[in-house]
């Protein structure tokens, strides 16, 4: 098996190697401020066929392109400049870019129907990481990049996460070390009235809100399993079982007790690890500890949420508990990667 070619997000000389693989048509894994995306040319079919075969994603579940800045929307969506779209969206990109947004926007005809699996939208954002910038300057090209993971596992925050899944099926990785959201970016549909939030994130409806002055719906997916050949989903993130950890996943309604009496009730042939907030106190120490964060500082807990939940299997651990944040702001974004990763379905 071919070793995926590791490069230094701090080298100008290994940006610009990164820069060349994708304009070749190749893969490269980078760190974005949110997680570690998987990137390839977004205008070359056979360059986004090479995204689906190394994560084994399906067909039916879009990708996101990343930008170098809104100058480059022009390049893959046709908004009329005298709507109330364009409005909209000057106000949002004002507002969060380059950050943790994405935008569903009209395509134009140089996006490969498979980024979008075959519907009108595409996703588009421009992150603020520093080393990603760099690189889609230096390509000059916009890039697809979901994350860079084996579809349905837990997403990558570090290269090493990167590495677990995919060394070798993809070309290159460039490493900047830890992302600081570790969360993926808010998805928004802002040309519906009220604007439809399809997966939550860094950026909370609040804000949204306040930046345009209209209100957000969240999508609330179908709780039914999907069909044998499901239709394609309206957005990034919305499938109803994602993020997903080896080892079973229960989650606890976050309070210390709730959490001590779930371990008490934990099946003994269970090898049991508790992702667990600072300062909390467990009533028995026969448990596998990743420590996660301040119950309090919800910044803190998304981005160590993955890299914990990774770090528990890695001791191989066959149950995880977790308690759950209340619900409100950032802590709908944990919530809703947690209950997807919970799933059964």
């Amino acid at each position: 098996m071919t070793t995926t070619l590791h490069l230094d997000a701090t080298t100008p000389a290994d940006i610009a190697r990164a820069a060349e693989i994708l304009q070749s048509g190749g893969t490269v894994a980078f760190a974005t401020e949110t997680v570690y995306g998987l990137g390839a040319n977004a205008l070359s079919e056979p360059a986004i066929a090479k995204i689906f075969a190394a994560k084994q994603r399906p067909s039916w579940d879009p990708l996101i392109v990343h930008l170098a800045s809104p100058s480059a929307l022009s390049s893959i969506t046709s908004i009329d400049p005298t709507s109330e779209l364009h409005r909209r969206v000057t106000l949002l990109s004002e507002a969060f870019w380059p950050g943790p947004l994405t935008l569903l926007l009209p395509r134009t005809a140089s996006v490969p129907d498979a980024v979008t699996a075959g519907r009108p939208l595409v996703g588009v954002r421009i992150p603020s990481h520093p080393s990603a910038l760099a690189l889609l300057k230096a390509a000059g090209l916009p890039i697809a990049a979901p994350s860079a993971n084996t579809f349905g596992h837990t997403s990558p925050t570090t290269a090493a996460h990167v590495l677990a899944d995919l060394n070798g099926r993809i070309d290159a990785i460039l490493d900047a070390g830890p992302t600081t959201v570790g969360l993926e970016s808010t998805v928004l549909d802002p040309a519906q009235t009220p604007m439809v939030l399809y997966r939550p994130g860094a950026v909370t409806p609040a804000e949204l809100t306040a930046a345009t002055g209209v209100a957000v719906q969240v999508f609330i997916p179908a709780e039914s399993p999907p069909p044998a050949q499901p239709e394609a989903l309206p957005s990034p993130g919305v499938g109803i079982r994602h993020y997903a950890p080896h080892a079973r996943l229960q989650l606890i309604e976050g309070t210390e007790a709730a959490l001590n009496q779930s371990l008490a009730a934990a099946p003994a042939h269970e090898r049991t690890g508790i992702l667990l907030p600072l300062g909390w106190k467990l009533t028995t120490q026969n448990v596998v500890i990743v420590p996660w964060g301040s119950w309090a500082d919800l910044p803190s807990l998304a981005a160590t949420l993955f890299r914990g939940l990774r770090a528990l299997d890695d001791q191989g651990v066959t149950l995880i508990l977790c308690p759950l944040p209340p619900p409100g702001g950032l802590a709908d974004a944990i919530r809703d990667r947690l209950q997807k990763a919970a799933r059964s379905v």
